[in-house]
């Protein structure tokens, strides 16, 4: 072989090994994009589930929490044949049960709550009212509530129980029948009595502090049975008007 075949040679055996060289380095620098990305998409997962998933999730799950409340509360009242109430911190955003060692009853201005008719004229009502104070004797004392720990429905005045919202969600208004207008602020209080029966109510809950009828959920209570229908947008508490004709027991929910 002459000199001029080996220095062929050997440019093509540096040409080979550039080329390898080049093909390592290719290789490499595709295997370092797929490592940035998927470190990228771990870290993206990491803050959306940090975030406590989209706003309309945290919606959904405090209406849930809510109405697993009332079904806690409405089934608990029947079963300890004790009264029961669920508490709604509107500016603590958070929620919790309380219970009541003696029977109570709640004013009411849905006459379907209560069962009874409207006296026909002050006279009768001033004699049934003497004669309910006669036959009751002295006045009971108001039954006081306290907080019960159960499902986690605990008391949140030493800040630890109680039932926290979801981040970012707020109650937008709450309306039950003994209130005669929404309450914005404060407390809301929602009863439940054994054998069945709580009150008419419409809970508001939305996202942050929009005013947005798409950004709200309302939680709407059925007195008779407890049942609670979500509806989207700011529904309204609807009391309906006494019918003679129909019974006392239809429930027609929302």
């Amino acid at each position: 072989m002459g000199p001029a075949e080996l220095f062929e040679g050997a440019k093509r055996a540096r040409a080979g090994g550039t080329c390898a060289r080049r093909a390592r380095l290719r290789g490499l620098t595709i295997i370092e994009i797929i490592v940035v990305i998927a470190i990228i998409a771990i870290i993206t997962g990491v803050a959306i589930a940090g975030s406590g998933q989209l706003p309309s999730a945290r919606l959904s799950r405090s209406t849930t929490m809510i109405a697993s409340a009332i079904k806690v509360a409405y089934t608990r009242a029947t079963a300890t044949s004790r009264d029961i109430r669920l508490v709604m911190d509107l500016d603590q955003k958070k929620i919790w049960l309380e219970e009541s060692d003696a029977p109570m009853l709640a004013q009411a201005r849905d006459k379907s709550a209560t069962g009874g008719a409207d006296p026909m004229n002050q006279l009768e009502m001033a004699a049934i009212a003497e004669g309910k104070r006669i036959m009751n004797g002295p006045p009971i004392p108001k039954p006081k509530f306290h907080a019960i720990e159960v499902y986690g429905f605990g008391d949140t005045e030493s800040g630890k129980g109680g039932k926290p919202l979801q981040r970012g969600i707020t109650f937008r208004s709450v309306q039950t029948t003994h209130d005669d207008t929404a309450r914005t602020s404060g407390r809301a209080y929602l009863y439940f009595w054994p054998g069945g029966r709580t009150e008419r109510a419409a809970i508001q809950l939305r996202v942050g502090e929009s005013e947005e009828d798409g950004q709200t959920l309302t939680l709407l209570v059925s007195p008779l049975t407890g049942k609670v229908t979500v509806k989207g947008g700011p529904a309204e508490l609807v009391v309906p008007v006494d019918d003679a004709h129909s019974s006392e027991r239809t429930d027609t929910a929302f």
